[in-house]
């Protein structure tokens, strides 16, 4: 077989492989409703192999693929599907999908992002967390202390070991990972970084957002709908353009201001006739919660003499109790 030949079995092959994964790109845009967007920078084969085993315990499917072939198809799907123009704006560097049908994304995504395993640090890479390097003994000979030295690291050396003094921030997050860095975490045996599957994006029934929305509680969604409506109500007050968020607030103040009016007048509504009593006659309101607490007190019933007795050991052990 010719240079030439074998050029064109292989183009050949490669235009079938493409066709074919098209085909299954397809078919899982059609038979699944939702799917998650992943990167997988950093993350090896046999850990993309445990996962798919994992997935398909909940109805879901790994696929993989070349962004240019991704985006080719999504933009002829755009015109019948045009939800599908915000995951044509997420497919960037090393990315694939998992296809699912299952109810709970959320437990999806964490099946996912459970995943991880430790990694060594990498010359010139970019740390994605803080590393730091706890005080103690190392188990390094003293002929080692240079290391320490180059990343000025306080040291000393106990029984034969070198013994840093001070927990010792080595890298700082985002920044570049140093060669004696990276010399350093390999001689302490410290693996510092753990990789596993990024989920970025979210598709779910035509709605494509960011997968930390899978992390809100209701009770944190409840407090973000409340203070959007408080700065709406007090933008309308501040405006005096009335909301339905700020009505209520409208109508506590004109009714503060009508009770401010009939207090400094001799006009009256039925409304305001307690807060015109209790400025008439304060006492009369001092001495009604003391009455209301001993007609209380009289109205329950009087304990027996065994549990006074009990009562009273109890406070010698505690007053409160």
């Amino acid at each position: 077989m010719s240079n030439f030949d074998a050029a064109f079995e292989d183009l050949t092959i490669k235009k079938q492989k493409k066709v074919k994964y098209v085909e299954k790109l397809l078919s899982y845009l059609s038979e699944y409703k939702n799917f998650l967007l992943i990167n997988i920078d950093n993350v090896g084969s046999k850990q993309l192999q445990e996962t798919r085993m994992l997935l398909r315990e909940k109805d879901s499917v790994m696929l993989m693929g070349k962004n240019t072939v991704i985006r080719k198809v999504l933009r002829d799907l755009i015109p019948e599907r045009p939800q599908l123009e915000g995951v044509l704006n997420a497919v960037e560097g090393n990315m694939g999908f998992i296809f699912t049908n299952s109810e709970n994304i959320k437990e999806v995504r964490d099946i996912i992002t459970d995943a991880k395993i430790p990694a060594a640090a990498k010359a010139n890479q970019f740390a994605p967390i803080d590393v730091i390097i706890p005080a103690g003994v190392t188990g390094l000979d003293p002929g080692q202390t240079s290391f320490f030295q180059a990343l000025d690291i306080g040291t000393k050396i106990t029984k034969g070991s070198i013994e840093i003094l001070t927990n010792v921030k080595l890298i700082l997050k985002g920044s570049r990972v140093s060669a004696s860095a990276v010399a350093l975490l390999s001689k302490l045996n410290i693996k510092p970084f753990f990789y596993g599957i990024v989920v970025p994006t979210v598709y779910e029934d035509g709605n494509v957002y960011s997968s930390a929305v899978l992390d809100l509680t209701e009770d944190a969604l409840c407090s973000k709908f409340f203070n959007g409506v408080r700065k709406v109500a007090a933008l309308s007050l501040a405006a005096g353009y009335p909301t339905l968020a700020s009505v209520p607030h409208s109508i506590s103040n004109a009714f503060k201001k009508l009770v401010a009016v009939a207090v400094e007048t001799s006009y009256e509504f039925e409304e305001a006739k307690i807060y015109k009593e209790m400025l008439a006659n304060p006492d009369a309101f001092k001495t009604a919660a003391p009455a209301a607490a001993d007609s209380a007190a009289a109205a329950a019933p009087e304990p027996e003499e065994e549990e006074e007795e009990e009562e009273e050991e109890d406070m010698d052990f505690d007053l409160f109790d």
